[in-house]
């Protein structure tokens, strides 16, 4: 049975206007959803999150990223996520730092390095054995290593040791003929230098501001990487990354060393403390049967210490590992040695991991109650984060109740403005970003003030950072197009 068009029927006329009105409606509709609940750009200001994210005024480069904010609608936040949440203390601020501490637990900063217990509240971890150390995923890490650029631009400045002389060192390449050894730095230790991890190009146009920390700490958590090339004559390669008094040696046999000869990794401590557990132990060591350096064939070789865990890679793959305990004393550098012949090391990188800053701060150890997370910015000493935020509560006249807010140093909140006809005024934005004003003379601090709110709790996190999408600067060889871990 068909259907009959009604009597006078026939189609409407069009009106193109009113199409036009319903297109652009229905466009805004969709974005504006798009934006509440699916997805969201961002552009980075600052650089907080250097290197993963970049945001610097000196160089003009703030990485636009796109930001997943329905995940979070169905599972919770996960440690080491990069992730958008409304600043607590400012809720008109939306902040991007990374998930560092998952409650419930306490969570520390000590040397460098964040730990953890899961002892209760209120029976606070006492002994170092309640702790256990944090470790980034591998492709979170290899994310946040900070690629080390001593002295000119692309140069690593090598100490020759021994009888060195005949060695060739040029950018990125070392050709070493016969025994001998390089240091690496020509200093007394690697440094936590503000400048580490940014792409070269852009490393001469950042500008250190006042009050940012630069140099003051050693590092020991470092990674070298190679294309390791042996020749007939070479007996064996020697990698040592020493940290303090303590040598982590990573030997590798070449192809004349003597049958039998497998790769090894020996952590020991050259000083006579009694207290030094690897002195008590005097060394610790594995090794892998039946592998040497190739003839004349370039293999790629990485060696690291970190987060007490030494590793030594081939190819990509991980053919030994050894656990060490802490290290207090982080002063280190990495020496070469070649032994018996001759060898190239071609595209070497050494790099340097995270040092959290924990003595320049309001806190570095918290106990996160569920459903809360501890935020850190992966550029620790330029970031503001869980280890200062700080609440600030004044009487204001006109406002009833405490005005709460961010707490700023240097006169950024609350500021201070004198020469007014009735004396200094007093500014004040509080924690929904509605800026206050008095009499100075007028406010008062409204107890307990100053106190420091580190926790960020999981309805304010907003989404989770997926990719940078921009910028392009082909000037500097900068082309910021990746996913973000």
């Amino acid at each position: 049975m068909s259907a009959e068009p009604a009597q006078g029927g026939g189609e409407k006329p069009r009106r193109p206007w009113r199409d036009n009105v319903e297109a652009v409606t229905m466009a805004i509709i969709v974005a504006v959803m798009l934006k509440y609940f699916l997805i969201e750009a961002y552009k980075i200001p600052t650089g907080s999150m250097q290197p993963t994210l970049m945001g610097n005024p000196d160089t003009g480069i703030f990485d636009r990223v796109l930001v997943d904010k329905l995940s979070y609608h169905y599972r919770a936040p996960k440690r080491f996520e990069v992730a958008v949440f409304k600043y607590p203390l400012d809720r008109s601020m939306n902040y991007i730092k990374r998930i560092v501490g998952v409650g419930p637990e306490w969570l520390r900063i000590q040397n460098g390095d964040l730990w953890r217990s899961d002892r209760p509240k209120d029976d606070p971890p006492r002994y170092e054995s309640d702790w256990e150390i944090v470790r980034r995923p591998e492709n979170v890490q290899s994310d946040t290593w900070k690629a080390l650029d001593e002295g000119a631009p692309g140069r690593l400045q090598w100490l020759r040791m021994g009888d060195a002389s005949s060695w060739e060192v040029s950018e990125d390449r070392i050709v070493a003929r016969g025994d001998g050894g390089l240091r690496l730095p020509a200093s007394s230790s690697f440094m936590d230098d503000f400048k580490d991890g940014y792409p070269r190009a852009v490393r001469e146009s950042l500008r250190i501001r006042r009050g940012i920390p630069s140099g003051m700490n050693p590092v020991g958590d470092l990674r070298f990487e190679a294309v390791l090339e042996a020749q007939t004559d070479c007996r064996e390669v020697v990698i040592e990354l020493r940290e303090g008094s303590r040598i982590y040696s990573f030997t590798l046999p070449g192809p004349a060393a003597p049958e039998g000869e497998a790769p090894v990794i020996l952590a020991r401590d050259l000083s006579r403390s009694a207290r030094s557990p690897l002195a008590r132990e005097r060394e610790s060591k594995l090794s892998s049967p039946g592998w040497r350096l190739p003839e004349g064939s370039g293999v790629e070789l990485a060696v690291e210490n970190l987060d007490d865990r030494l590793a030594l890679e081939i190819e990509g793959e991980e053919l030994l590992s050894l656990e060490i305990p802490a290290a207090t004393d982080q002063t280190s550098n990495i020496q070469l040695q070649v032994r018996g012949g001759s060898a190239t090391f071609d595209e070497v990188e050494v790099y340097r991991d995270i040092y959290y800053l924990s003595n320049q701060v309001k806190a570095s150890e918290w106990y996160v109650e569920e459903d809360h997370y501890v935020m850190l910015g992966d550029n620790t000493q330029d970031s503001s984060d869980s280890r200062e935020w700080t609440l600030a509560r004044y009487h204001i006249p006109g406002v009833d109740g405490v005005v709460e807010g961010n707490f700023r140093g240097e006169e950024e909140n609350p500021q201070r403005v004198p020469g007014g006809e009735n004396g200094t005024m007093f500014f004040f934005r509080d924690e929904w970003g509605t800026m206050h004003s008095c009499l100075d003379s007028e406010r008062r601090n409204a107890a307990p003030t100053n106190e420091l709110r580190s926790l960020v709790p999981r309805e304010m996190i907003t989404g989770r950072a997926l990719i940078v999408f921009w910028p392009l600067k082909p000037s500097l060889k900068l082309w910021r197009l990746k996913w973000i871990r």
